[in-house]
C-alpha cells in the first residue's frame, strides 16, 4: 500500500499548485468529518492530502462593503459564535449549526459541506437562498510562471450531483461571499430528518426575503435541498411570494411550486410521495419564519 503524503500549505498558490502536480490524486482536507470517515471506510484513498487549515484567508470572518466573507474552512461553532454574521444571516447560521453533533461543529467547515456534494447537505439550500457566491481558486499559466487564478460563482452551480462538483481536482473553495443584507431582509431555514438529532434530511428549505414599507415582499428567493440529485434553486416558488404579504393564496402557490420541483428518491428514510409533500410544508413555514424576520 503506498504513503499517504501530507502537505499543509500557508498560502492558497501553493495550495492549487499541489492540487495540480497530484494530478487527480490529491484531496482537500479542512474539517476532515467527511474525507477522513470515507478514508477509514476505504472508499477514498489519495496519494496527497492538503490540509488548508494554516491559510489564513480560509479561517476567518470578515466584511467588505457590508457583504460578509466567510473561509471555507471556518467551522460551524465559529460561525455559530460570530454574533454579527448570525444577527445579518440567521437562517445561514442555524443551517451550519444542524450538521452533526457539537463535536462535530467544531471542525466541520462550510466549504467541505458544499464540496461533499451531498444532495441533503444542510447549509447548500440556506447559502442558495442568501444568494451567496462561492470563490474558488486554480492554478493558470506556464511552467515556472503558474499562480493561483480565482473565479467567482453563484453556490447552486457549484454541485452537480451526488458526490460531484464542477471544482474537478484542481480548484479549491476559497471563501463565500454573503451581500450586504438590507433592513428588511429575512431567511430561514429548516429540514425534515427520520430521528430528533444528527440525521441527514429527507427534505430541507431555505427561503430568504425582502419587504418593502408595506410589508409586500418584493424579493425572494427559495432552495430546496435532498429532493434532487443536487440543491435546487426554485424560481418559481420565489415568484410565488413577490408583491404578496404572504397570504393564503401565496403560501399555496409556494408550496404548489415547491412540489413541482421535486424529482427525490424512494428509499427506507422517506417515499417519493411523502418527501414531495414535506418539501411544500418546510417551504411554506420557512417562508413565514423569513417573513416574520424582514418585518422585525
Amino acid at each position: 500500500m503506498n504513503a499517504i503524503r501530507y502537505e499543509a500549505p500557508r498560502s492558497i498558490d501553493d495550495a492549487v499548485t499541489l492540487l495540480a502536480a497530484a494530478n487527480g490524486d490529491g484531496r482537500v482536507l479542512a474539517g476532515g468529518t467527511d474525507l477522513l470517515v470515507q478514508m477509514h471506510a476505504g472508499t477514498v484513498r489519495p496519494g496527497l492530502i492538503v490540509d488548508v487549515k494554516n491559510i489564513a484567508e480560509m479561517r476567518s470572518i470578515g466584511t467588505v462593503d457590508g457583504a460578509f466573507c466567510v473561509g471555507a474552512a471556518v467551522t460551524g461553532a465559529e460561525m455559530g459564535e460570530h454574533a454579527a454574521l448570525k444577527a445579518a444571516w440567521p437562517g445561514v447560521v442555524e443551517a451550519v449549526e444542524l450538521i452533526g453533533s457539537t463535536q462535530i461543529q467544531g471542525r466541520a467547515s462550510l466549504g467541505g459541506n458544499l464540496c461533499n456534494a451531498s444532495p441533503a447537505a444542510d447549509s447548500v439550500p440556506a447559502l442558495i437562498a442568501a444568494g451567496a457566491v462561492c470563490t474558488f481558486a486554480e492554478r493558470r499559466g506556464r511552467t515556472g510562471v503558474q499562480r493561483a487564478h480565482r473565479y467567482k460563482s453563484g453556490v447552486e452551480e457549484i454541485c452537480t450531483g451526488p458526490g460531484t462538483t464542477m471544482l474537478r481536482d484542481r480548484r479549491i473553495v476559497v471563501d463565500f461571499r454573503l451581500p450586504k443584507a438590507g433592513p428588511r431582509t429575512g431567511d430561514a431555514y429548516l429540514r425534515m430528518i427520520p430521528r430528533t438529532e444528527m440525521d441527514i434530511a429527507i427534505v430541507g428549505a431555505g427561503v430568504c426575503l425582502e419587504v418593502d414599507e408595506s410589508g409586500k415582499v418584493s424579493r425572494a428567493r427559495v432552495a430546496l435541498g435532498a429532493v434532487a440529485p443536487k440543491a435546487r434553486l426554485v424560481a418559481a416558488a420565489g415568484a410565488a411570494l413577490e408583491g404578496t404579504t404572504l397570504g393564503a393564496d401565496a403560501l399555496a402557490a409556494l408550496d404548489a411550486a415547491a412540489r413541482a420541483a421535486c424529482d427525490p428518491i424512494d428509499d427506507k428514510r422517506g417515499t417519493v410521495a411523502y418527501r414531495t409533500q414535506v418539501a411544500g410544508v418546510l417551504a411554506r413555514r420557512a417562508a413565514a419564519i423569513a417573513y416574520d424576520r424582514a418585518r422585525s
